[in-house]
């Protein structure tokens, strides 16, 4: 019973689901200094110290993302807004082939006004793809395949294994759900109108009711961790529904909702499709991740972003599920030809389907000093081993230079410095960046601590827009560069992400060995010769 407990306890502290009652950090943690406050944010109100009497630059940051709620009152006023379209005129003003982009575009909505909000995972997109091209072919015909097919029957082989094996996990986890949602609805009704809390329920007899069994070691673990029932049983609420999401749709070879673009998804090259809703069915995510990089400084509403003189640009691309790199690609693209001069991109997949056409995309960027920062991902892994698309590594070999990815960082300190969900790699991830409990705002006016290393990355996308803003004349290299020098160093060690125990030094988890430091890189910035042209 006790490893089945562990299971669960393990799935939903892994999809960042906790029953427990978590300690709740400062709500502007991100912002401020170890010296002066003990905790390891990014010193961004001290930096402003530095920048008094200084004039800045609007920067156009643009948010590749699930959308953003542009009414919101600490947001409305520093969303980009295309100069030369005029609004609802259902007319290409500007000739960009994108008719009434006012806010931005949403590249996965249909002309009739819809969305695609549910779409499955790349894993599975292409295992049913290279499932009609592989599947049931004889060792013989296998062996004659040509080189580049055997290329991608070695690629079949991997994600038939990904997704089978994980199909399989989360139809087990949905049954335990399952069991373990009845459980405990059994024994809320049998407390109805008594007190249900630690005591009460050790010296509840649950019989060999084996449901009862799982639920009340459930609830007894989660109390005592400081929650209590109701709060116990919406977390596994939220535990169920994302299992059954998962085999609806994004483990579901069957389900493809593409149709809603209208595109002609076989031809990558395609551009003008989608729509102008930069909302979307559910902006949280990117408004959330547009707060953290711009909400209105000083305004005495809600929260202070990051940089203080921003436009962000909205550009919806990530579903409920794996983005698609045709999509990423475009924009990219659509954001830098708009003028934007940092991309910022909170989303990632282990698979992809067309990494030439993202990675041409990305140098594309370079070529217009545009600098993209990507959140290096929330499972606990090597980058230095395991893939993670999009990254900075172009296919044909080489790398982009104005790229920064970025791991999350804790508030709590101590060995606890780095989140426990985070990705990392000595090789492959550059800085770390304020990533748990970051309070920043949601749609309808709302704020909200969300963890993750789509919080990580703007806090970086902002600390880079404030230079780009009071620094123009710096590249998008010079840029990357400065924050990369100025970190500060974590020279103890930390817990390893996805161990309880295992201390590594913090130089083993990324490029730079530290965190994000915005006033030491405004610091830098005073004394560095700009190379723009």
């Amino acid at each position: 019973m006790k490893k089945v407990i562990g299971i669960i306890l393990t799935f939903t502290l892994f999809y960042s689901v906790s029953i427990a009652q978590e300690k709740k950090s400062p709500e502007n943690w991100l912002h401020m200094d170890y010296e002066t406050d003990k905790i390891m944010g990014m010193s961004v109100d001290k930096a402003y110290t530095l920048l008094k009497g200084r004039t800045s630059k609007t920067v156009v940051v643009a948010v590749l993302d699930s959308g953003i709620d542009i009414n919101h009152e600490d947001l409305k006023d520093i969303i980009w807004k295309n100069p030369k379209e005029i609004p609802n005129n259902n007319i290409d003003d500007d000739k960009n082939g994108y008719v009434d982009d006012v806010y931005g575009w949403n590249f996965i909505g249909g002309k009739d006004g819809s969305h695609v909000s549910q779409d499955t995972k790349e894993s599975t997109r292409e295992y049913k793809r290279l499932s009609a091209k592989f599947e049931g072919k004889s060792e013989d015909e296998l062996k004659k395949l040509p080189k580049n097919e055997k290329v991608e029957y070695e690629k079949y082989k991997k994600v038939k294994n990904k997704f089978i094996t994980e199909r399989a996990q989360m139809e087990q986890t949905l049954k335990i759900y399952e069991i373990l949602k009845k459980g405990m609805e059994g024994i809320i009704k049998d407390f109805e109108g008594k007190e249900l809390n630690a005591n009460t329920l050790e010296s509840y007899d649950v019989g060999q009711d084996p449901l009862k069994i799982m639920g009340k070691q459930t609830l007894l673990e989660g109390i005592k961790e400081g929650s209590n029932a109701e709060a116990i049983m919406k977390e596994i609420d939220k535990g169920y529904d994302y299992l059954d999401k998962m085999i609806k749709y994004k483990l579901n070879p069957d389900f493809d909702p593409r149709n809603i673009v209208g595109d002609n998804y076989a031809d990558q090259l395609q551009k003008n499709y989608g729509n102008n809703d930069v909302i979307g069915p559910d902006a949280s995510h990117g408004t959330h991740v547009a707060g953290i990089i711009a909400a209105v400084r000083n305004n005495n509403i809600g929260i202070n972003g990051v940089c203080d003189n921003v436009r962000i640009m909205v550009v919806r691309v990530v579903p409920d599920g794996d983005e698609r790199d045709k999509d990423v690609a475009n924009a990219i693209r659509y954001a830098v030809d708009n003028g934007a001069s940092i991309i910022n991109m909170s989303f990632g997949k282990d698979v992809s389907f067309n990494k030439k056409i993202v990675d041409d995309a990305v140098k594309y960027a370079m070529s217009k000093d545009v600098l993209l920062v990507h959140a290096a991902g929330n499972s606990s892994l090597d980058l230095d081993k395991e893939d993670n698309f999009p990254n900075k590594r172009y296919e044909a070999g080489k790398k982009a230079e104005a790229w920064l990815e970025v791991g999350a960082s804790s508030w709590e300190g101590g060995k606890n410095k780095v989140g426990s969900f985070s990705n990392y790699g000595q090789k492959n991830v550059d800085v770390f960046a304020p990533g748990v409990g970051i309070y920043s705002t949601i749609p309808g006016s709302k704020y909200e601590r969300f963890d993750g290393t789509s919080m990580a990355s703007p806090s970086t996308a902002g600390a880079a827009a404030l230079l780009r803003a009071y620094f123009p004349e710096l590249t998008a290299i010079q840029v990357k560069e400065i924050i990369m020098k100025t970190v500060t160093p974590i020279k103890e060690t930390t817990i390893k992400p996805g161990t309880k125990n295992e201390e590594v030094p913090f130089s083993k988890l990324c490029i730079s060995g530290g965190v994000v430091n915005v006033y030491k890189a405004v610091e830098l910035a005073l004394k560095t010769k700009g190379k723009k042209k």
